[in-house]
């Protein structure tokens, strides 16, 4: 889809209300266009040497008609910011309900997520911008249209008037249109490219202290601020040239309407209102052309914004499987058979040929060197990564058979690399989930030892959170986070070493919790800890993408 189909696709999920500032802008185009001709019959009353109730009455008539254009000017000021709070609103929703749900393959190789969370920022713009395009461009075409057929009226002249600037602004578009977008375009990249940068030295600020990394940052941003003012004064260069027509435009017209003007009153084609009223006109007409070519820069901001945005919702979502209200995970079963994976930048397989059975209530420790592959395998079981080839069943289904959110609503992860949002500690833990009670909340602080912690602070589970966790020691971040995984008492939980950052009496006592063979859900983790192992029923241990041994306690598989 192009840019410029991206744009009316969005005017289209608001079409009454831009029929209605078109409707609006008809109206005062007439009104605005029938003042020069009261003017006319003003300035004839005004030669006769004489006041009469017709003079008077014109001149009410011309004041009562800026009045109403005024008016309806109001109106659509408040069609357009009904207009942008539309957009805002549904923007920020799309964002919200797609960024969770990007494929992994579109996350993985194209983007970096917060990035695309920085182009919401062209709501902005687009709001901006479609609300003066529909205001200034629909008044300024309805203008030039019906300024071109009063003035023809005049005299036949004003037709090739008419022909000419009908042909100057397709000549204007069409050979400009181009390069002005991909100018704009390509500005709009490297505005990102900075921004992005800079969240980077914000987020390793630290690191960024010394000297010569200090100097790097500079460094590298001066690369993306020279390639942003590069297509940045490309694309002046493009405003710039049309405007330079224009102003030529203007001066020829200008001097050819007044001679010939001038010279169809001297000949008495043309009375002198007529002729005053003709250069208002022809004023207007000029203005609103100017009016046109100045907003082309903010026609390619938007269309650059509409297509930043649409790169977003063009990416791919996960399917998450048909609807299944009535799905029944008492027990949950997980089966693979021969799975391969790789990641989209790589030619070799992470996973090769793998296959197991976990029935439920097991504890599982996978274990093996960095690169062997057992977080790629816990991603796979808990979903959030589709294997390449192989098959993955829950209880005998497909994971294409079954309802993806109904599953992960069913267990709970522990990712690496997943730190506290802002908000509350128990905004953090619940999700304000209104099903979680009191005792499921002590429950669980008690569980993870987080309860100890919470008896210090002022504001108690009410106390804010800065993003990333920042306030917070590396244990109680992990505490919260693993708080999280448990609330919801799932089937099965999915941990990639949730212990690591914890001190070993607080780790051993969260271990033993998890693994009580009273708790009935499902353990897979991945640790290095031999705390773990020794915890776990079953012991499976992973070298270079393969499973080289699944030891049972009870039975050797």
């Amino acid at each position: 889809m192009t840019p410029l189909q991206r744009f009316f696709s969005l005017l289209k999920l608001d079409k009454k209300d831009v029929y209605q500032i078109f409707f609006y802008a008809t109206f005062a185009g007439l009104i605005s266009l029938s003042l020069p001709l009261g003017i006319q019959a003003i300035i004839n009353f005004i030669q006769s040497g004489r006041v009469s109730a017709s003079w008077i009455v014109l001149i009410i008539g011309v004041v009562v008609g800026v009045a109403f254009v005024g008016i309806l000017a109001l109106m659509q000021l408040r069609i357009t910011e009904n207009l942008q709070q539309k957009i805002f609103v549904r923007s920020s929703f799309e964002f919200a309900y797609r960024l969770p749900k990007i494929r992994f393959e579109e996350r993985y190789n194209e983007v970096y997520p917060p990035e695309l969370a920085n182009r919401f920022f062209d709501t902005l713009t687009i709001q901006k911008g479609i609300s003066k395009l529909l205001l200034d461009f629909s008044s300024a075409l309805l203008q030039i249209g019906f300024g071109i057929i009063l003035l023809s009226l005049y005299h036949p002249f004003f037709i090739l008037f008419g022909l000419l600037l009908v042909a100057l602004l397709y000549l204007i578009f069409k050979f400009s249109y181009k390069p002005g977008l991909e100018t704009s375009m390509k500005e709009s990249k490297f505005k990102y490219g900075v921004a992005t940068w800079l969240q980077e030295i914000a987020r390793n600020h630290s690191s960024f202290r010394k000297n010569l990394n200090f100097d790097y940052a500079l460094q590298k941003n001066n690369g993306l601020v020279e390639g942003y003012l590069a297509y940045r004064e490309k694309h002046f260069n493009v405003i710039k040239r049309q405007f330079s027509q224009l102003i030529i435009f203007k001066i020829i017209i200008t001097a050819g309407l007044l001679f010939i003007g001038g010279y169809l009153v001297i000949s008495q084609k043309m009375n002198i209102g007529q002729f005053v009223a003709s250069e208002i006109i022809i004023l207007l007409v000029i203005n609103s052309v100017e009016k046109i070519i100045i907003g082309l820069e903010t026609f390619y901001d938007v269309l650059t914004s509409v297509e930043k945005i649409g790169q977003v919702t063009d990416m791919d979502m996960e399917d998450w499987g048909p609807d299944q209200k009535d799905s029944c995970f008492s027990t949950i079963i997980l089966e693979a058979e021969n799975i391969r994976f790789k990641f989209p930048d790589s030619k070799n397989d992470v996973l090769k040929n793998i296959s197991l059975k976990i029935s439920q209530g097991e504890k599982i420790a996978i274990t093996g060197k960095n690169g062997s592959g057992k977080t790629t395998l816990i991603r796979i079981l808990s979903g959030t990564l589709i294997p390449g080839n192989g098959s993955l069943s829950i209880n005998d289904d497909t994971f294409r058979k079954i309802n993806l959110a109904e599953y992960r609503s069913q267990i709970g992860c522990f990712i690496q690399g997943e730190t506290p949002f802002e908000g509350s500690i128990l905004e953090n833990i619940t999700f304000n989930n209104p099903e979680i009670s009191q005792s499921d909340l002590k429950w669980v602080l008690d569980a993870v030892h987080l309860s100890p912690y919470i008896k210090t602070l002022p504001e108690g589970l009410d106390t804010m959170i800065f993003p990333d966790g920042r306030q917070l020691t590396s244990s109680n971040a992990q505490k919260i986070l693993l708080a999280r995984c448990l609330i919801s008492r799932p089937r099965i939980l999915f941990l990639e070493d949730p212990t690591d950052k914890m001190d070993e009496a607080a780790a051993h006592a969260i271990i033993d919790f998890i693994c009580d063979p009273k708790n009935r859900w499902t353990v897979v983790v991945s640790s290095p800890s031999a705390y773990w192992q020794e915890k776990a029923n079953r012991h499976i241990i992973m070298e270079k993408g393969r499973i080289i041994n699944d030891t049972n306690r009870y039975t050797n598989a």
